[in-house]
């Protein structure tokens, strides 16, 4: 059997460390958390306000880009007694969807959406939404992290006749302290891989590595010492327009996705622990 036999993993999300930490050492290895970027929900009242408006009005096409934002909505719904609401909402909507932690939400509610990103990607969204005659039309966009969405100006363009948009979370940067420390693990070769679950914790890492001067010292790394691990395309490609010319993505899109193709990575190299 494939295991991590005493390898250090950097986990860089904020999101169900403890989860990742047992999977990893199930599997032999020595979880190392290094949170690369942060979470934060948007303050109860704006969520709820803003649910309350969407299935007060309702929307020609709903917009889901993400499995925590649809999560968080799913909950407060729930909490305000609006979940049968909601869901007849969806039901009644065209909906597009991006991401397989999202689909798999929707589908749970019985909801089958219209459009899927084939590469769980943003872009994939915009393109097919490009086939889809949007003027005149109402489209509500649940955004992803952050308040600017090249997705939401794509949108804005097609001539509707109103866009909303809500953000349930925004991301945060890390701490300055556990983002010197994993840069300083990964530059020593004190750690053995770095799995990304999202393009932001790539983005406030190699910011940090280009202040430094250290950005070309870290792509030697992890094309040649530390494997940079992804939870998928999308996350991979944050990598790979960074310069990153060894990337590891999972054919699952999940964490147990992630230290599978690791553990086969270093089984298939002979690398030992």
């Amino acid at each position: 059997m494939v295991t991590l036999n005493g390898k250090k993993i950097v986990i860089a999300g904020s999101q169900k460390i403890d989860e990742m930490s047992d999977l990893i050492r199930k599997q032999g290895g020595i979880p190392v958390v290094r949170p690369l970027q942060g979470l934060t929900y948007a303050d109860e009242a704006t969520v709820d306000e803003d649910l309350r408006r969407l299935i007060a009005t309702g929307a020609d096409w709903l917009v889901f880009t993400t499995g925590i934002g649809f999560a968080y909505f799913r909950e407060r719904a729930e909490a305000l007694g609006l979940l049968a609401d909601f869901t007849t909402l969806l039901r009644g909507a065209r909906v597009a969807s991006r991401g397989y932690r999202t689909f798999a939400f929707l589908k749970n509610l019985g909801v089958q959406p219209e459009i899927i990103a084939d590469d769980g990607s943003l872009r994939s969204v915009a393109s097919k939404l490009e086939q889809i005659d949007l003027n005149g039309k109402r489209v509500w966009i649940q955004l992803h992290g952050q308040s600017h969405s090249e997705l939401a100006d794509f949108v804005r363009k097609r001539g509707v006749a109103e866009l909303t948009l809500s953000l349930p979370y925004h991301y945060q940067p890390p701490e300055p302290e556990v983002l010197a420390e994993a840069v300083r693990e990964i530059r020593a070769g004190e750690v053995d891989a770095v799995c990304f679950t999202t393009r932001a914790q790539i983005a406030y890492l190699f910011d940090y590595v280009k202040e430094l001067g250290a950005k070309e010292e870290i792509i030697r790394q992890f094309d040649e010492n530390v494997l940079a691990v992804a939870v998928g395309k999308v996350t991979a490609t944050g990598l790979e327009e960074e310069g990153v010319r060894r990337v590891i993505v999972p054919d699952v899109e999940r964490a147990g996705g992630m230290l599978v193709e690791i553990a086969r990575y270093f089984d298939k190299h002979n690398v030992s622990g």
